[in-house]
């Protein structure tokens, strides 16, 4: 049985919302809709001064578009507290008509989070935290109820629920490490793979097994978790030489693309593809959309 017949494919970008090119930005969010692309993520790194607000630049992008869903890719929690980060969620959603997801992120880098100031956690208490935060935000998604959520890091007492997302939104982790991997696994909707600056490629193997392991260990189906790969590089007119080993941007033509796709998606369980183009430009984006995509279907579908 080929892939496509077991598991739904989706294809997505990623782009930094830097302040001097949001007009290019919505932009291309619109040409993405046009063009029929699933998945659109935004980077949200509220400590970097030259980059905008990522949820009002999500907002934005979902008023232009029709059909594609956004997605803070990753959205900082430690700059986020939960309870907002639910209302805002869901307020998103409604508006969208069902087209927002929630990709969080336990914290990375403490030094601008600080200097912003926000908190300096170790992994284990960053990972508490994540716990922690998504309990409340599915709490606040059920309305007519009071939210009670008593922890360490984060904590609500009887808070009036509500709104209720138009769709369940998916909320979907972005895990580095094996305690990661394993809360993701019992816990998360799904996995946004980091880019292999965080996570080299040669380790994302093993993270699917122990995701899939944890979900069976909760009682969870493992298929049902969201596997996306965050993929680093540049679509060229010839082929190149590809190793995905370390944090190597991948450069290569289209059918290279493709071929890489298809085996991420073969011989390592992801079924969601989001491009990290090392030029946020138009012509990437109409390369990766007309050509990358297609062939990576037409693969999977033969084999």
């Amino acid at each position: 049985m080929c892939i496509s017949d077991r598991v739904e494919l989706r294809f997505g970008i990623q782009l930094a919302p830097t302040a001097a090119d949001l007009t290019q930005i919505r932009a291309l969010a619109r040409l993405a809709d046009r063009e029929g692309l699933d998945l659109l993520g935004i980077q949200d790194h509220p400590y970097a001064g030259a980059l905008a607000d990522t949820m009002s630049v999500i907002a934005t992008v979902l008023a232009e578009t029709e059909r594609l869903r956004v997605f803070p890719d990753v959205a900082s929690l430690p700059m986020r507290g939960p309870a907002v980060l639910a209302k805002q969620a869901a307020t998103l959603d409604l508006l969208s008509g069902g087209r927002f997801e929630l990709a969080l992120g336990a914290g990375a880098f403490w030094a601008g989070i600080a200097a912003m100031g926000g908190p300096t956690r170790t992994n284990p208490e960053a990972l508490q935290a994540l716990e922690e935060a998504t309990r409340i935000i599915r709490a606040l998604w059920h309305e007519e109820t009071k939210a009670h959520e008593t922890g360490t890091y984060y904590a609500v007492h009887g808070v009036q629920a509500g709104p209720a997302p138009a769709h369940p939104v998916g909320i979907w982790y972005g895990s580095v490490g094996p305690k990661a991997h394993a809360l993701t696994g019992r816990l998360a909707d799904g996995w946004a793979a980091p880019i292999p600056h965080y996570l080299p490629y040669e380790k994302w193997q093993a993270a699917q097994d122990i995701i899939s392991a944890a979900a069976v260990d909760a009682g969870r189906n493992p298929a049902a978790i969201t596997r996306m790969a965050q993929l680093v590089g540049h679509i060229t007119e010839t082929p190149g030489a590809v190793t995905l080993r370390g944090e190597e941007p991948i450069r290569t033509d289209a059918a290279g693309w493709a071929r890489i796709l298809a085996d991420l998606a073969t011989e390592t369980g992801f079924d969601t593809f989001v491009y990290w183009p090392e030029s946020q430009d138009e012509a990437q984006l109409r390369r990766w959309i007309g050509e990358v995509v297609p062939l990576t279907r037409r693969l999977l579908h033969a084999e």
